[in-house]
């Protein structure tokens, strides 16, 4: 079977694409990109090509778009380009150029593709790209889905020559005898990925002259245990985590007893923007006392008493939120509280129950907003005693409804107002007081 028959048997065997999409190729003018060219056009396909100068080879970058330009022409199908300020670019990203110019080109192609109605985005990795890519995540430091390597589909990329090695490419390219651009960039080890091409995997080779076929079968095989993987994942977390609104509440004794404890923890966060080197930062919580929490950029891990709760960073739908000394206004489902301080001379008498006056130097941020829950307590203003918040509601005559609605604002484990109702004893104005924070409910 010679390599277009391969190719055509690859797509419908992986249910790639068919005769009647319409396929936009990311073209660079190597010989991988030639290549993937020639056998769409072999194939019957239809295709369009995209090319990215991103300015970093001077006369080179330029040689290698006109020469994408031609090879449209050739083919006689549409033909795209955008330039990108890479070196501005990453600057500003603070990323390195290889992540940058990734980043950059498949935002593009994403945008092209919306834009005018192609099926799929089509690149021209081949095998040995795979190969690399696994190798690089494994040292990098990656879960079992780094070990897999790149897959033939993921969303709307498509990689056809995944199933081709590249000694199978320059023999086609030699047989047909297409012209292609050479990259002299390839062979500097400026970049992770030339190092690995040019230096690790050589010298591998040298050891274990068949690492690149091994790698491969390893990469097939993590793809079975990927899914083996994730189907026992979803199993633990039906049985962990309790999702609450748009929270999820995790028992911290519970997850303590789960097997594999902080590999699960891991896939349990990682989708709300969590890393694996938080991770650890996350296990600490397990052991920390109560308003202790991790950041993501979108999300909080929280711990609050004998639970773990991921919650969205301060959303009006959240039902525990994080206030930090810096925060003015803090939005919640029950209104929004606006926080202040002044001097204690300058105070004025107030028995307004929305508007809590509490000693600042008492306070310690962060303090956690969050609905009671059964068995809360605090010692209400006035009184030397402590008194549980359902027998505080039942004196107060709540209907089932308020009770339901009343929110607690906590610090270090305490109760210091109970809010819109009465705040905590402990931390009041005195005459001792010199600053005061004020924190008033509004509608």
């Amino acid at each position: 079977m010679n390599l277009t028959e391969k190719y055509k048997d690859y797509i419908q065997t992986h249910h790639l694409f068919n005769k009647a999409d319409v396929l936009l190729l990311a073209v660079s003018g190597g010989l991988d990109s030639v290549v993937l060219c020639e056998l769409c056009h072999q194939a019957g396909y239809q295709f369009a090509l995209a090319h990215c100068n991103f300015q970093l080879r001077g006369g080179d970058s330029d040689r290698d778009e006109a020469f994408v330009q031609q090879l449209a022409q050739h083919y006689r199908v549409p033909f795209y380009v955008t330039r990108f300020d890479t070196v501005t670019e990453a600057a500003n990203r603070k990323q390195s150029i290889e992540t940058t110019a990734r980043h950059l080109r498949y935002d593009w192609f994403e945008g092209l593709r919306l834009q005018h109605g192609f099926q799929w985005t089509v690149t021209a990795h081949h095998a040995d790209d795979n190969a690399e890519t696994a190798m690089m995540h494994f040292f990098r430091g990656t879960g079992i889905r780094g070990l897999r390597g790149m897959l033939s589909k993921q969303g709307h990329i498509v990689r056809p020559l995944l199933f081709a090695r590249r000694a199978e490419l320059e023999a086609f390219l030699a047989e047909h005898g297409l012209a292609h651009v050479t990259d002299q960039t390839n062979f500097e080890d400026d970049y992770t990925r030339n190092y690995f091409r040019n230096q690790l995997i050589p010298g591998l080779q040298k050891v274990f002259p068949q690492v690149v076929d091994n790698v491969l079968h390893n990469t097939e095989r993590m793809v079975g245990v990927e899914t083996i993987y994730h189907l026992a994942i979803e199993q633990y977390k039906k049985k962990l985590v309790e999702p609450k609104g748009n929270e999820l509440h995790i028992p911290v004794l519970k997850l303590q007893q789960m097997p594999a404890m902080p590999t699960l923890l891991f896939e349990i966060i990682h989708p709300y923007g969590f890393t694996a080197h938080q991770t650890g930062e996350v296990l600490a919580l397990l052991e920390s006392q109560s308003g202790k929490y991790v950041a993501s950029a979108t999300h909080r891990i929280i711990r609050n008493r004998q639970w773990l709760i991921i919650a969205p960073l301060q959303s009006m739908e959240a039902q525990n939120i994080l206030i930090e000394a810096q925060d003015s206004t803090i939005a919640f489902a029950g209104g929004s509280l606006q926080l202040s301080t002044m001097d204690a001379g300058a105070l004025e008498l107030s028995t307004d129950n929305h508007l809590a006056k509490l000693d600042a130097d008492l306070i310690q941020f962060p303090l956690l907003l969050r609905k009671w829950k059964t068995g809360d307590y605090f010692y209400p203003l006035g009184m030397a005693k402590k008194k549980k918040l359902s027998r505080f509601f039942g004196d107060l005559k709540m209907s089932l409804l308020e009770k339901e609605n009343t929110w607690v604002l906590e610090m270090d484990k305490r109760i210091v107002w109970v809010v819109g109702r009465r705040i905590d004893d402990r931390v009041k104005v005195t005459g001792k007081t010199k600053r005061v924070l004020l924190i008033k409910l509004m509608g």
